[in-house]
């Protein structure tokens, strides 16, 4: 299988939980053996044997991707047999109802859910007659097997969404950095073609004149010299922009990382004439904000703003997250630096639970560092 295959599904823990975690539910089928009146030594193992044969059918469960059927109605029926001794035995029925939300498209999980209850009630009005907890035990599986079915649904849709959201930003990142490629391409391209070539014909002519005329001999060479410099400036300007994408790819990229960490995203950005220098500082302040909002803020709402006021392009990026920043760290340094270097400034209002807010003012128009 293509990796790209394989990351298009998601584990099943993803959706139930841990496996070990989900055992803590067994206890429920010995808690019955409390109220059960028929309560004997055969019923006690009874219930230990069906757990003894569940046990290792959840865990192939877990481990198999698709996760298989079959153990979502083997699941089922050692529930039904159990039931005939143990009323807790629906608890590995409420076992397979969630399982089957994994195993089964949504509309397959719902009715098997349904028929799985219906036969439940059936089951107890025929074992637990006349005892008055037949119907109890009927509203349970429905109650609880249908939260524990819905449940599953909702975080296998939520599974699949964050699968196709990493799958999407994968996919985004590779555009990128074949755009950025062809980009870089062509600038080599047009920056030292003509230059290059310029260099070969002086130095030609320099060599030709050397013997017969020294003078404009070292003259075409001081003319390679300068030529060369110019390049050399061209080449570090071009590099410069390498170092960081635009602000608008910053901006798609920080959307689609929020989204996956459940971040809201809002952004209101004027359209603004902003130079390379000015553009790379802010794309490199909205991604440093957006990396320590997801890893350290614990925030529901992050807000992005960028306008012109007074000369400057200002960038804000406000978070609802934890605030409290006491000291910066190496990135907003870094983040600070960049932007005082343009002549900018970098303002910071992170007061303890009432978020974190940036604002980013850098001059728009080129400023020498």
């Amino acid at each position: 299988m293509n990796p790209s295959a394989r990351q298009t599904r998601f584990p099943t823990e993803d959706v139930l939980g841990h496996p070990a975690a989900g055992l803590v539910y067994l206890v429920f089928i010995y808690l019955a053996l409390l109220f059960w009146q028929h309560w004997s030594w055969s019923v006690l193992v009874a219930s230990l044997v069906a757990t003894a044969l569940f046990l290792p059918l959840y865990f192939a469960f877990f481990r198999r991707e698709p996760a298989p059927r079959w153990i979502v109605l083997a699941v089922v029926a050692l529930g039904y047999a159990l039931m005939l001794f143990n009323p807790g035995g629906n608890t590995l029925v409420i076992y397979a109802m969630g399982m089957a939300a994994v195993a089964f498209p949504p509309r397959v999980a719902i009715a098997l859910g349904l028929l799985f209850a219906a036969l439940s009630a059936l089951l107890y009005q025929w074992t637990l007659r006349g005892t008055g907890f037949a119907l109890p035990y009927s509203l349970m599986v429905v109650f609880i097997g249908g939260v524990v079915l819905l449940g599953a649904l909702y975080a296998r849709q939520r599974a699949a969404r964050n699968a196709e959201l990493r799958l999407t930003q994968a996919e985004v990142q590779r555009l990128a950095r074949l755009a950025e490629r062809e980009r870089i391409g062509r600038d080599l391209h047009d920056l030292l073609g003509h230059t290059l070539s310029l260099v070969v014909l002086k130095s030609e002519l320099a060599g030709k004149l050397v013997e017969r005329d020294a003078a404009a001999a070292r003259q075409q060479i001081g003319e390679v010299e300068q030529v060369a410099r110019q390049a050399l400036a061209q080449v570090r300007e071009a590099v410069s922009g390498i170092r960081a994408g635009g602000l608008e790819a910053e901006l798609a990229a920080a959307r689609l990382a929020l989204l996956s960490a459940d971040v809201h995203f809002d952004q209101q950005v004027a359209p603004l004439v902003l130079s390379p220098q000015v553009e790379s500082a802010l794309a490199l302040g909205l991604r440093e904000a957006v990396t320590n909002t997801i890893r350290h803020a614990g925030a529901r709402r992050v807000d992005v703003e960028l306008r012109a006021a007074e000369g400057m392009a200002e960038l804000r990026i406000a978070d609802d997250g934890r605030g409290g920043i006491e000291r910066p760290g190496n990135g907003l340094s870094g983040m600070r630096e960049r932007i005082e270097a343009l002549g900018g400034s970098l303002a910071i209002d992170s007061a303890p639970g009432a978020g974190t807010r940036l604002a980013l003012r850098v001059p728009l128009q080129e400023t020498t560092a």
